[in-house]
């Protein structure tokens, strides 16, 4: 028999012995008890089971990250150069509108510098993560 399964059944005798000298009204909890020792232990079983399918070529494990490459920590790059000026324009329209409203047009000067200057930076920061490339010691955030 694998010891696994001999830690299991110790465990559930254990619990049994349990119910028998707490009596019939701590049984939800023992089961409870039991149950999460089962979770935790399939957990395990899982994250093995997939660090060994995916291995350390997919990008998996705790030096890489976890996942596949290019999921997970957001990578900048021409997608996200390009997605911020979009989102930019279209959360400008009722912005625009929520700030000429209730500030006029000092509200409507507002909320477009701080969208200008939103994208400005996020330009500014793509340039300088080109310019670095790789000769730069990359961060948590750069992989």
């Amino acid at each position: 028999m694998d010891t696994r399964q001999d830690d299991l059944r110790r465990d559930l005798d254990a619990t049994l012995q349990a119910r028998k000298e707490l009596g019939p009204e701590y049984e939800s909890e023992l089961v409870d008890s039991f149950l999460s020792r089962i979770d935790a232990r399939l957990d395990a079983r899982v994250e093995r089971r997939v660090a060994e399918r995916l291995g350390p070529a997919d990008g998996y494990g705790p030096a890489e990250g976890y996942g596949r490459p290019g999921y997970g920590p957001r990578r900048f790059g021409r997608r996200s150069a390009t997605r911020l000026p979009l989102v930019s324009l279209v959360l400008g329209i009722p912005l625009s509108a929520i700030a000429a409203d209730s500030g006029g047009f000092w509200g409507l000067l507002v909320c477009w510098g701080g969208i200008v200057g939103v994208n400005v930076s996020s330009a500014l920061a793509e340039r300088i993560q080109e310019q670095r490339g790789a000769a730069a010691p990359k961060s948590d955030w750069d992989r």
